[in-house]
């Protein structure tokens, strides 16, 4: 079995309501989508994640360009030996962002395709399920005006309570009052309704301000504090974990072993979330859990692509272990973004369903999805 071709599909559509969050104002949604087509008819489908702001015709360009002539003839099980070959032949101008993105979605793809040719869901392939369903929280919280938009945030937050979810993560970074007024008009709304809150800042302070948001946070019982200061910022992340109670979580912006290698040595974070579509794939996030696991740190993966993404998480959530062990330990929860997004439901035939509180992990073959051809001609950008 061979590769014959590496398809890219640049989807975007307008938002009707642009919303912000800490690094700038959304105005589409964008998804860029790999298809690896081999020559018995096998093919397998891979996501690069589009960052918040990121033009979906970055990654594009690397695949078609610098990754699709490293891979076309190559036996494509041979995922291993694939994935070293394409980040070794652009370590000199890649190794971070839309480069290691680029490679995150043939990789993905790669994995669905192993997944079809021997009939079983990539969780297998991982090594088998720690678990069949996964609690989803529900990301949102974003603003369409900026600040003073409590009430409004207070109704979503019932809102998501309504939909079933007991988890939510609320979206910080618009100026540290703001932020306080917000977090604590929702936790108080959702006092004794069984709901459990984390933050994300979106790495929109300085130490300063993040100290200053964090004191207060930790007050309210929360899951984790999410990118509190800029991934680069380690000596920060290590601060803040130290002066805090609320458990420091991030990742979303690192890519690969060697990323997360200083990350997850230093112990500056007690959740890390690497992106399946921005990590490196799902061979680098079995890299980054190994060593999370070897340094005691949970793994819970960011997603905020398509539906494409949404599956890849949910394989490799199923195949994650505990990272300590214990008769009632605490597993891994799946991010489930629900702001406007026209690539999640309608790309695939199958979408993901919450039932009962969670969501059941496929256990169809590849990633467990079959996209639809109508959706991709629909929004694609030629």
């Amino acid at each position: 079995m061979k590769i014959i071709d590496v398809k890219v599909h640049i989807l975007q559509s307008p938002l009707a309501e642009p919303f912000a969050f800490s690094q700038g104002w959304v105005h589409r949604r964008s998804a860029t989508l790999v298809e690896v087509i081999t020559d018995v008819g096998l093919t397998g489908w891979g996501e690069a994640f589009a960052q918040g702001l990121e033009p979906p015709q970055i990654a594009a360009s690397a695949i078609e360009h610098a990754l699709r002539p490293l891979v076309l003839g190559a036996d494509p099980l041979d995922i291993e030996v694939l994935w070293h070959r394409m980040y070794h032949q652009t370590r000199d101008y890649g190794r971070k962002g839309s480069v290691v993105a680029a490679i995150s979605a043939i990789d993905m793809a790669l994995w669905d395709l192993a997944g079809h040719h021997y009939q079983q869901p990539v969780h297998r392939l991982l090594g088998g399920a720690f678990r069949t369903r996964v609690q989803p929280y529900a990301t949102g919280f974003y603003r369409v005006r900026g600040q003073g938009e409590r009430d409004r945030l207070v109704d979503e937050a019932h809102g998501h309570l309504a939909a079933g979810f007991q988890l939510m993560k609320v979206k910080l970074g618009y100026g540290v009052a703001d932020d306080i007024e917000v977090i604590q008009a929702i936790a108080a709304a959702m006092q004794g309704r069984g709901v459990t809150l984390m933050v994300d800042t979106n790495h929109g302070y300085g130490r300063t301000e993040a100290l200053r948001l964090g004191r207060v946070l930790d007050e309210l019982d929360l899951r984790w504090y999410e990118e509190p200061v800029a991934p680069e910022d380690l000596d920060g992340y290590c601060e803040l974990r130290a002066k805090l109670r609320t458990p420091i979580a991030g990742g979303e912006n690192e890519h690969t072993l060697y990323g997360f290698r200083d990350l997850l040595g230093r112990h500056a974070v007690d959740i890390v979330q690497p992106d399946l579509g921005s990590c490196g794939g799902i061979t680098a996030a079995r890299h980054i859990a190994a060593l999370a696991q070897a340094h005691g740190i949970e793994v819970n993966p960011h997603v905020w692509g398509s539906a494409v993404a949404q599956a890849a998480s949910l394989q490799v959530i199923a195949a994650l272990p505990v990272t300590h062990h214990a008769v009632f330990a605490r597993d891994p929860v799946l991010e489930y973004d629900r702001s406007s997004h026209p690539f999640r439901r309608d790309l695939v035939t199958q979408p993901i369903e919450m039932t009962d509180g969670f969501v059941h992990i496929p256990d169809r073959p590849g990633l467990g999805i079959e996209v639809r051809r109508d959706t991709l001609e629909r929004f694609r950008v030629n």
